[in-house]
């Protein structure tokens, strides 16, 4: 598949058997991930914001 993650592409084989209830969870899951790895960049640089404000 064109432009589709490779985790997800490994996933799809496995959802046709599950169905739908796994298709939102996993897919609900792989967004919070996202979203989760962009948290954790923002508290990594959080200190070195402060320190510049203070500066």
């Amino acid at each position: 598949m064109k432009g589709v993650d490779p985790k997800v592409e490994q996933i799809l084989p496995f959802l046709s058997e599950v169905g739908f209830p796994a298709l939102v969870t996993f897919y609900l899951l792989y967004r919070i991930e996202t979203k989760l790895d962009a948290v954790l960049q923002s508290l990594q640089s959080l200190p070195e914001r402060m320190q510049k404000m203070r500066e």
